[in-house]
């Protein structure tokens, strides 16, 4: 009989899904949180990749599962954005601020860097959820989105199990140490986007000063 694991703090609560379905519960989970329905689909893969480091279930089939539920998971998302998210996003988005100009806006801003977004997208709450169906709202070309998409999969699901696999009912412990230098941390992120933005601004503007500059006009005098 496989040795037993017990899941860490914030891990329990899967524990029964997981317990009964098993794999079954990976790809479900992951694949239902990928196209906006509210799951633990992270949670119940990096808790299946505890269990897996136990000798309870296989860290290669974890890691499978959770990447081609991902991806199709994903692509629903994107469908879903499409076929009917932009009509619904036109009719009710401005009751959450989202005006057809800022729409607008949003999908030129897809158009120039969505596939870096969708390649990071994974690792944020909320964009993970969403990134589908906002790429497909923003009408960002489905090879783009979906060769970014599987990258960021691939990655996150590579890092979270590996983590989790590794380190085991360790993982909580660790989470606790780093919860102390989380504000440390977010900080550093702001200050390092402040400066990025501040740049990118001052690049722009120069750009623009460069193009309104008249030209300089020959000396034909001698």
């Amino acid at each position: 009989m496989p040795p037993q694991a017990d899941l860490p703090g914030f891990l329990q609560g899967v524990a029964p899904i997981l317990d009964r379905w098993g794999y079954l519960a990976v790809g479900g989970m992951i694949g239902v949180e990928s196209f906006g329905v509210p799951a633990p689909g992270q949670t119940i893969m990096v808790a299946a990749a505890v269990y897996a480091g136990a000798g309870r279930m296989n860290i290669f089939a974890v890691a499978a599962i959770a990447f081609v539920a991902a991806v199709l998971g994903d692509n629903i998302g994107y469908w879903i954005g499409v076929r009917g998210g932009r009509k619904v996003a036109l009719r009710w988005g401005r009751y959450v601020f989202l005006t057809p100009e800022r729409l607008a806006r949003a999908e030129g801003f897809f158009a120039r860097r969505g596939g870096r977004v969708v390649l990071v997208a994974r690792f944020i709450d909320g964009l993970r959820q969403f990134n589908g169906v906002i790429a497909g709202i923003t009408a960002m070309p489905w090879r783009t989105f979906l060769i970014y998409n599987a990258i960021g999969a691939a990655l996150w699901v590579a890092f979270w199990t590996t983590i989790a696999f590794l380190l085991g009912t360790h993982l909580v412990k660790i989470f606790e140490h780093a919860h102390r230098y989380q504000w440390w941390a977010i900080t550093a992120v702001v200050l390092a986007v402040a400066g990025y933005v501040a740049l990118h601004v001052r690049h722009i503007r120069r750009r623009r000063a460069r193009k309104s500059a008249p030209a300089a006009v020959p000396d034909t005098s001698s």
